[in-house]
């Protein structure tokens, strides 16, 4: 006898993971079992988890993607389901939000979500549109900083 996909799906969850730490994830994580898949390699989660792979329909779909749609409908186009218990393997759907791109990636824990959380340069300036210049690689320079830098290192520019 073949299970149905959803069936298929509840048999490789177990409802008895670890509490979330962060807010707005009640209950326990219910961690995915079955096959994972990460076609990047920093794909993988900061407990060393991928996202979690499931084939159905003859394709494969990510597992927390599958579990959203199964409770809430398609996702939308230009939509994410983030994770707000910060767990990749997780597929707990109170733990899932339909959100966009910027707003899941500044959610996260990564190099690019810290540095645009910031507000103030390493020397306490504040990022104020008048006071922050963008490079071209996207980063921020604090003006205050890059003139006093520019001072102590180039005097004989300060004397012309």
């Amino acid at each position: 006898m073949t299970l149905t996909a959803p069936a298929r799906f509840a048999a490789k969850i177990n409802p008895h993971g670890p509490v979330s730490l962060y807010r707005d994830a009640p209950g326990p994580c219910h961690i995915w079992q079955g096959g994972a898949r990460s076609k990047r390699p920093h794909d993988r989660g900061q407990f060393g988890e991928y996202y979690g792979a499931f084939h159905v329909n003859g394709r494969t779909v990510r597992a927390h993607q599958y579990a959203y749609e199964q409770a809430h409908g398609p996702i939308p186009a230009g939509a994410e389901v983030d994770h707000r218990c910060r767990r990749r393997d997780c597929v707990n759907v109170a733990h899932l939000e339909l959100t966009d791109h910027r707003t899941n990636t500044l959610r996260s824990t990564g190099p690019t979500a810290i540095n645009a959380r910031k507000t103030h340069c390493t020397h306490g300036h504040a990022f104020t549109p008048a006071n922050t210049r963008r490079r071209t690689d996207g980063s921020r320079q604090c003006r205050t900083c890059e003139r006093t830098r520019t001072r102590t290192t180039n005097p004989e520019r300060q004397a012309a």
